[in-house]
C-alpha cells in the first residue's frame, strides 16, 4: 500500500535541509512502529520520496512524503503514532492512501505551489511599495536573468504567475512549481523591488508554501488538485 503524509515545517525546523528531513522521517517512522517497506539488496534503505524540497528559511503547511506499507494501519493512528514520537514544528496533519502507479508519485505530480509572503519586521521597504504591485504582477511580460550552473538566460515569468492577491501586507502567490517550470517566490519580489530601485535584501522576506498542487486539466486548461486531494482516507 502507498501512501501520502502530510506535514508541517515550523519555527527551528525551517533551518534544517532537505537530507536532515529524510533523516527525521526514517527515525520518526521508526520510533511510531509504521511498518514501512524498505528497499533489497546488500544495502536496503527506506523506501520514500518528497514532493517538492522546502528551502531553508522557509515554513510551510503543506509538505508531502510518499512512503510504502507493508501492513496497513488507520489514518488516525498512524497521524496519531507520528505525532507522538515527533517535533511539534514538524507536525503530520494527514495520512492518505495513493494510487499504486508511477506517474502518482509526488515528486512527478508537482505542478503549482501557493505562498504568503510578507516582510520582516525591520526589513520592509522605505517606500511605498504596494499601490504599484498589481500593474507589476499583471503585465504582459516580465524579464528576468535566471541564472543556471552553465550560463544566464533571460526568462519571462508572467506566465507562471497563476494568481496573486495582497491582504494585510501579506502577498499570496500561487505560482508554477515542479520539473516542467518553477518559479520561486523570492525571484518575484526581488523583480518587483528592483522596478522600484530597491536593491533586494536576501532576509527581508518571511515565506510561508501553503499547498502543492498536480494539474490534471489539459494544455488548454489548468485543472489544479492538491496533492493530498488526490489520496484517500484509510
Amino acid at each position: 500500500m502507498k501512501v501520502r503524509v502530510k506535514f508541517s515545517k515550523k519555527g527551528s525546523m525551517k533551518f534544517i535541509g532537505h537530507l536532515d528531513v529524510m533523516r527525521y522521517f526514517q527515525k520518526l517512522i521508526r520510533r511510531a512502529g509504521i511498518d514501512v517497506a524498505f528497499t533489497e539488496g546488500f544495502n536496503p534503505h527506506m523506501i520514500m520520496s518528497f514532493a517538492s524540497p522546502l528551502g531553508i528559511g522557509l515554513t510551510s503547511d503543506a509538505e508531502y512524503m510518499d512512503i510504502e506499507l507493508l501492513s496497513p494501519i488507520s489514518s488516525t493512528e498512524a497521524i496519531e503514532r507520528m505525532n507522538q514520537a515527533g517535533t511539534d514544528e514538524m507536525e503530520v496533519t494527514g495520512f492518505v492512501q495513493i494510487p499504486e502507479g508511477k506517474a502518482d508519485k509526488a515528486m512527478t505530480l508537482v505542478a503549482a505551489a501557493d505562498y504568503r509572503v510578507r516582510f520582516r519586521t525591520g526589513h520592509e521597504p522605505s517606500v511605498d511599495w504596494q499601490s504599484g504591485l498589481e500593474d507589476f504582477l499583471t503585465r504582459e511580460t516580465i524579464l528576468v536573468m535566471k541564472k543556471t550552473k552553465r550560463s544566464e538566460k533571460e526568462v519571462d515569468i508572467r506566465p507562471m504567475i497563476y494568481e496573486w492577491s495582497l491582504q494585510d501586507n501579506t502577498i499570496f502567490l500561487k505560482l508554477a512549481s515542479g520539473s516542467v517550470a518553477n518559479l520561486k517566490p523570492e525571484l518575484v519580489m526581488d523583480t518587483y523591488l528592483k522596478t522600484l530601485g530597491i536593491e533586494p535584501d536576501p532576509f527581508a522576506y518571511e515565506i510561508n508554501r501553503c499547498e502543492i498542487y498536480a494539474d490534471l486539466g489539459t494544455d488548454s486548461e489548468r485543472k489544479l488538485v492538491s496533492l493530498y486531494d488526490l489520496g484517500k482516507k484509510i
